[in-house]
């Protein structure tokens, strides 16, 4: 039986836990609503930089002394800044977890952000970006999420050479003043505890860290323009984006989004790696997946291939996106279903998937679900509704993208 407990907690933060009573650890993330989406436009990277630097030291002890702490307790911590939110989480033994929350709360609310630290974060941020250029694959899906989302939600999180260079210490501390509270916070934990101890450390330990008002959930607005562009660069291999608006998570047609994907890029036998790369030879890397902001979706296509056959590629994928409605085989249906639900029931038995599944959940409906419930709206997707689906997200208005040598003409 799920006895998942989702609580807003009178400092006012969610926290949603997971009882696993049969686990040997605890995992637990604490999630920040506010990323490259909230930064000022002139000032983008923020977010990444103060998830690189906030833990560097603290009030009470120098970053090496924090690091320390945490290899004391054998906890593994991990960090990392996206879209809309900035997460920090760790996995260690159940009797350690209310000294893991204590030090993530100490970073959390009397960060110092030493100069040095800050100095280090900005020369790493400028040379991740260079390392970009020379990645076309990465630099592709950058330039395609900028022109679908749009100048907010496109952002990337490492922000761009012009906005790093206007960035010092000060605008860390007044970003992180401005967005991390306590009424900003999703907690999530899964393991052997139970949901009411959990809350009384997390009152204990972050209670008092702002105003307890719950902000950060709105979604951000965007209106999808079709888009054509060429960034011309010498490559080997043509890169080709192509996105289109999709379903919400939160949308009755979300399972339905999950089968078609697995259907077209779901493994080895799916149609685009079959069709595109085994038959035709197009394409050496090619896949399909989608991108879901709160309250938003959008499916990219890409492709890698030689320039000369980029006009060719570029139809082929989308013929094999139309022609799921006309020829889609029962197997191919159940291949798609089956792998989707063997990966739901796998991912159940590890710890640190449960809690990343029900932040997901908290993050994009407001509420857990069930892996029953899961399960059960995957196995009840049928033909009739992909059909229903493609002819619900028609690709008459496509965003698209090519970085290479070669303009596309033939569009």
């Amino acid at each position: 039986m799920d006895r998942t407990a989702h609580l807003n907690l009178d400092c006012g933060l969610e926290l949603g836990v997971v009882p696993l009573p049969e686990a040997q650890v605890v995992a637990v993330e604490l999630r920040v609503l506010a990323g490259a989406a909230d930064e000022p436009a002139e000032k983008l990277g923020l977010a990444r930089l103060i998830q690189e630097t906030i833990n560097k030291g603290t009030e009470q002890r120098e970053g090496r002394a924090l690091l320390d702490a945490f290899d004391e307790l054998g906890a593994s911590v991990g960090s990392w800044a996206g879209r809309e939110a900035t997460g920090f989480s760790f996995v260690c033994l159940p009797e350690f977890v209310e000294r893991a929350v204590e030090l993530h709360a100490e970073f959390l609310r009397r960060p110092t952000f030493p100069e040095d630290a800050v100095q280090t974060a900005l020369a790493l941020a400028e040379q991740e970006m260079a390392a970009l250029e020379d990645d076309p694959p990465s630099l592709a899906d950058k330039l395609i999420s900028r022109q679908g989302f749009g100048p907010v939600l496109g952002r990337h999180p490492l922000g761009e050479r012009e906005t790093l260079a206007r960035i010092g210490r000060d605008d860390l501390v007044e970003h992180w003043r401005r967005t991390f509270a306590t009424g900003r916070m999703q907690v999530t934990a899964a393991g052997p505890v139970e949901p009411d101890a959990v809350a009384a450390m997390i009152e204990r330990h972050l209670a008092g860290f702002g105003d307890g008002e719950r902000t950060g959930r709105e979604r951000f607005e965007f209106s999808f323009a079709p888009a054509r562009s060429h960034h011309s660069k010498e490559l080997e291999q043509e890169q080709i984006a192509i996105c289109f608006p999709s379903a919400a998570v939160t949308d009755a047609d979300f399972p339905v989004e999950r089968v078609l994907l697995g259907v077209l890029s779901g493994g080895m036998s799916a149609r685009l790696f079959t069709e595109v790369r085994e038959k035709q030879g197009l394409a050496y890397d090619v896949h399909a997946m989608n991108d879901n902001p709160r309250g938003w979706g959008m499916i990219f296509v890409s492709a890698s291939c030689k320039p000369d056959r980029a006009e060719t590629t570029f139809r082929t994928l989308l013929r094999e996106i139309d022609r799921l409605s006309e020829d889609l085989t029962e197997d191919e249906l159940d291949r798609a279903r089956s792998r989707i639900i063997a990966r739901e029931e796998t991912l159940a038995d590890l710890t640190r998937s449960r809690r990343s599944a029900l932040s997901y959940d908290l993050f994009h409906r407001g509420h857990p679900l069930s892996l029953e419930e899961r399960i059960e709206q995957i196995r009840g997707v049928t033909a009739d509704d992909l059909s229903r689906y493609l002819a619900g997200h028609p690709r008459d208005r496509l965003s698209i993208l090519t970085l290479g040598p070669h303009e596309l003409t033939d569009v």
